[in-house]
């Protein structure tokens, strides 16, 4: 890894480009929201988790949600803030660095508390994730309280855990759930009156409630003020209750781009470009999921402008494609590919497949530098397996 400041618009490629003032923006609406309704606002690290940015961050949000061990150390070291971990389940050799390091956590079931009820400290605030048993996301993968989820209790469970736990009601500080993907305010509040009619007879011992993420705050359409006066609303009728919500593609959305670069154009029936950006390695949710990412002058039609090309990646990897578009003018090789709002979760998943290098990390400054974060190489990938 290096750290440099590039004072010219000369950055590695293949390079996901995070731009300050776009961030701040964003960072800016979600204080509003949290002032204004008198919530805590985390951030959901599994969607952003540019720890170079963090102290900007800081000054606007009140903590990070971890779903791990190395997400809470992240938080912990980089953020310093609350810190919030919940996990599907949690591993014995991993727990006490946990209980150390955790404000809130969460557990996934009633087995999980019991068993580690003795482990944890005054200062963890224990916490239970909830089914609602209610969601409108439409891709399943995405879908945390879909058909079978493991994700969170549902009522029958949660009821059933009572009679197998009785002394857990005692332990828990408040109620987690997670519904929402990218969603609207109509969501939250037809999630919330299900998790009200559910488990609203337990609110009265509870210390808090949260949220959790999936809240398209920053999208340009989203409702803020209808946000604002609903969480007032929830707020008023249960006072004794702090409210938390983890956004996390919130943060992140439309605040840089994934650039890269032109390396081949080969011809197999159609045009195919070869970008030193790959799919498999940079953007795996354009394969796992219907989505194709967008392209800064160019057409995802690849029939509406005049040259056509299919990009792919350049791994051994048949399916490393990352779709077919259109653009004004012919491409060549060495000219630069700007693939849109690649900040959030695309970046988090990057991997080494192949051993192809990680994309740098670049800040774009107010100013309008380039900070060249972090650069990737044979080691990065080394350390990997």
């Amino acid at each position: 890894m290096q750290n440099n400041y590039n004072q010219t618009t000369t950055i590695p490629s293949p390079s996901y480009v995070c731009e300050e003032n776009l961030l701040l923006n964003n960072l800016k609406l979600l204080k509003y929201v949290q002032d204004e309704a008198d919530v805590n606002i985390l951030l959901a690290l599994k969607g952003f988790a540019l720890k170079s940015t963090f102290d900007l961050c800081r000054k606007y949000l009140k903590g990070c949600c971890a779903s791990g061990l190395n997400e809470a150390l992240l938080a912990y070291e980089e953020f310093k803030g609350e810190v919030h971990t919940y996990s599907p389940a949690f591993k014995p050799s991993e727990f006490p660095q946990i209980v150390d390091i955790s404000n809130h956590i969460v557990f996934n079931s009633f087995a999980q508390l019991d068993l580690y009820k003795d482990s944890v400290k005054p200062n963890n605030s224990l916490g239970l994730r909830i089914n609602p048993e209610y969601s409108s996301v439409e891709v399943d993968l995405y879908n945390p309280c879909g058909v079978y989820s493991r994700l969170g209790i549902t009522k029958d469970e949660f009821l059933k855990g009572i009679k197998s736990y009785p002394e857990s009601l005692h332990l828990i500080s408040g109620l987690h759930f997670h519904a929402l993907c990218e969603q609207n305010l109509d969501v939250l509040e037809a999630v919330f009156e299900k998790f009200e009619e559910n488990f609203g007879e337990y609110f009265q011992n509870l210390k808090w409630l949260n949220f959790g993420g999936g809240h398209h705050i920053t999208r340009v359409d989203y409702d803020v003020e209808g946000l604002i006066k609903f969480l007032k609303n929830v707020r008023s009728k249960y006072p004794h209750l702090k409210i938390y919500l983890e956004p996390g593609e919130a943060v992140g959305w439309k605040t840089g781009y994934l650039e890269a670069t032109v390396l081949d154009i080969v011809h197999n029936g159609i045009d195919i470009v070869i970008l030193d950006a790959s799919a498999e390695c940079h953007m795996p949710d354009t394969l796992a999921m219907p989505y194709k990412a967008e392209i800064r002058g160019a057409s995802s039609d690849a029939s509406e402008k005049k040259y056509s090309y299919r990009l792919g990646g350049n791994t051994c990897l048949a399916g490393d494609i990352i779709g077919d578009y259109s653009f004004d003018k012919p491409l060549n090789i060495g000219d630069k590919i700007i693939f849109e709002d690649m900040i959030h979760y695309t970046m988090v998943k990057t991997t080494t497949f192949n051993g192809v290098n990680l994309p740098s990390i670049v800040l774009k400054r107010s100013d309008n530098s380039f900070q060249v974060v972090t650069n990737f190489g044979y080691n990065d990938f080394k350390s990997r397996i």
